[in-house]
């Protein structure tokens, strides 16, 4: 073998020694002398909190909020003229069932302002739409949905 060294072992039998000048690549294979990085890599995380545990908590741009029960045949027009009372959308998605072409049954709606987005949920939690009521709550909060007292593993199966 080229560039291989070959030491005499126990046996007399000649071995191939293991070279480490192999090339590797990815992050994984670096020593840690070699990177310019500490063992606190990421650094310091930025928060946003909002003060009040369990409150609302704005995404990168805008408040959002969460609004199932969505009938499947509404249009986005529906959905921004009923929203639309309380303030400015910033944005608003509907998703299609790619099979059926039908709304999923969700919508999630961007506000520029807090007070805009907490008038939306405050009128339109439990209001008809469509024949069908709508459950309005923020997207992003730092605790428990409000009303609800545990999570999936506290149902009856």
């Amino acid at each position: 073998m080229a560039g291989a060294d070959y030491t005499d072992e126990d046996m007399g039998e000649a071995q191939p020694q293991r070279q480490s000048n192999r090339k590797t690549k990815g992050r994984g294979f670096q020593d840690r002398e070699a990177m310019d990085v500490d063992d606190d890599r990421a650094g310091p995380y930025d928060t946003q909190s909002s003060g009040t545990k369990g409150g609302p908590i704005k995404s990168v741009e805008s408040w959002v909020i969460f609004v199932s029960g969505v009938q499947e045949e509404a249009q986005e027009e529906d959905v921004v003229d009923i929203f639309g009372e309380f303030g400015e959308l910033r944005n608003v998605h509907l998703n299609l069932d790619r099979r059926t072409g039908y709304v999923k049954g969700y919508a999630i709606i961007e506000y520029g302002e807090k007070e805009e987005a907490q008038a939306a949920i405050d009128n339109l939690d439990g209001r008809q739409m469509l024949e069908k009521p709508l459950a309005v709550d923020w997207a992003f909060s730092s605790g428990p949905p409000k009303g609800r007292q545990g999570g999936r593993d506290n149902r009856r199966r």
